[in-house]
């Protein structure tokens, strides 16, 4: 289970997340649902260890990322589908992570094959791949410890329709075997076809929170129920002046 107690942080003096509570369980995909600037790129640096909360404590099976002694082999997370030497080809990305983390070689071709990357593909450089597929190789990286939780920053940006559906699919069959999956968008339609789970973030605030199928039985209509919480936060941002930092 993923879990925020109170997590507050500001930069600058400006408050990017408020007392935030947050709970992704085992078994479920949990959709991190929020407008651009709604800080959930700020939760999720502070979940994996690569910022600090000012108070309040996030956790992993109730664990900081910061203590877990394997945790790439614990949490897979995809912040970033930038985030790799454009120099190398896909295959060579995994491979260096394999030996990284005391994993056999053919892992790299293992994963390349459960993204739907080819051969051919893994041996281009990842200079020349498409968003959709860097978000592939991000998601390659992300799984090839086999973790229990996966954490995913935007995964769906860049996929074509097809790829969006394996995407699904994919999650699916993680939360499945029993695993913690958190992502976040700001896609609504996205979010509520994938997830079990809906936390919905503006301002840096928890606004909403539930179970999708509780959430359109207590709204109606998901999107309404979002739409209005999210355009009343940017509404106060706005007469403040403010923007809310990512």
């Amino acid at each position: 289970m993923i879990k925020f107690d109170g997590v507050t942080k500001a930069y600058q003096g400006h408050v990017v997340l408020d007392a935030v509570d947050l709970q992704a369980p085992a078994g479920a995909v949990t959709g991190f649902l929020g407008p651009n600037g709604a800080g959930k790129s700020t939760a999720l640096r502070i979940l994996v260890g690569l910022a600090r909360a000012d108070s309040g404590r996030a956790t992993i099976g109730g664990r900081s990322y910061r203590s877990l002694t394997r945790p790439a082999a614990t949490v897979g997370v995809l912040l970033d589908a930038d985030a790799v030497h454009p120099g190398r080809t896909g295959r060579e990305t995994l491979a260096l992570t394999c030996i990284a983390l005391g994993l056999p070689r053919r892992r790299a071709d293992e994963a390349l094959d459960r993204v739907g990357l080819s051969r051919r593909e893994g041996r281009q450089r990842a200079r020349g791949y498409s968003l959709g597929m860097r978000q592939r190789l991000g998601l390659a990286h992300a799984l090839l410890g086999d973790p229990d939780v996966l954490v995913l920053d935007e995964p769906a940006n860049g996929l074509d329709p097809q790829g969006q559906r394996w995407l699904a699919e994919l999650l699916r069959d993680q939360a499945d075997r029993g695993r913690t999956v958190l992502l976040s968008s700001h896609q609504l339609a996205e979010v509520e076809q994938l997830a079990d789970h809906l936390v919905i973030i503006g301002g840096g605030r928890v606004l909403s929170a539930g179970t999708t199928a509780d959430l359109a039985a207590a709204h109606g209509a998901i999107a309404e129920h979002y739409f209005a919480l999210t355009d009343g936060v940017d509404r106060a941002a706005a007469a403040r002046g403010g923007r809310i930092a990512a």
